[in-house]
């Protein structure tokens, strides 16, 4: 199994508490995993330090079995690791521009740009989100928004903070229904979450945060 990220020796103190102390840490390539831990066990912060949000001390990372630091943090990796916020900010505008904002970001050309944009809405299922403004979107309908605006950056690892949190239902299904396309496409993600249906789907490996600790579980099997 081929890794895509490995980090060694990370440790985060908040004061004299030790939040963080994680001896071990890899991700394979095109794999999903779900983070698991109680409520401030440090979920969210583990996946923005590996996103570069924030800093903590870490003695070793490789990145596609070459090293890289960290701190400070490399184009390279913003360019191949993404974050998605519980509450994703979506701008007032079109939900073709809030699709496309980091395409733009980058430079790339119209053309370019307004196919990566269409085929990912409809990856996302959110065509029908034409025309109309964000204020009266659903909940599911902002987090496929926001998937769909990190999955057209073409990233290698995806971070998913409670992506199905507070969602309905079938607002639910449509989100955890996208996951198994993203590996599909080769993509890595790490979901931090108490979803069961997420923890439960085939395939996917459990990291468990318990007092700073990272602990690795097997992966769900299918129940065929």
């Amino acid at each position: 199994m081929n890794m895509l990220l490995t980090i060694d020796g990370l440790q985060l103190r908040f004061g004299e508490r030790l939040l963080l102390d994680i001896e071990h840490l890899e991700i394979a390539t095109a794999s999903a995993y779900v983070l698991t831990g109680a409520n401030g066990s440090g979920k969210s912060t583990l996946l923005r330090i590996l996103c570069g949000l924030e800093s903590a001390r870490i003695d070793g990372a490789h990145f596609m079995d070459k090293p890289v630091s960290l701190r400070p943090y490399p184009p390279m990796l913003r360019d191949a690791i993404l974050y998605v916020h519980q509450h994703p900010v979506m701008f007032s505008t079109t939900v073709e521009a809030n699709v496309g904002y980091g395409l733009v970001a980058r430079g790339i050309a119209k053309t370019a740009l307004t196919k990566r944009v269409a085929d990912a809405m409809e990856w996302a299922g959110i065509t029908h989100l034409r025309g109309t403004h964000p204020r009266h979107w659903s909940g599911g309908e902002k987090q496929r928004v926001a998937l769909a605006r990190a999955r057209v950056l073409r990233p290698q690892l995806l971070l998913l903070d409670e992506p199905t949190a507070n969602l309905d239902g079938p607002a639910r299904e449509q989100v955890i229904g996208l996951i198994p396309t993203l590996l599909a496409e080769g993509r890595s993600v790490i979901m931090a979450c108490h979803d069961r249906d997420l923890i439960g789907l085939p395939g996917v490996r459990r990291l468990k945060l318990k007092d700073g600790r990272l602990e690795m579980r097997e992966a769900a099997l299918r129940n065929d």
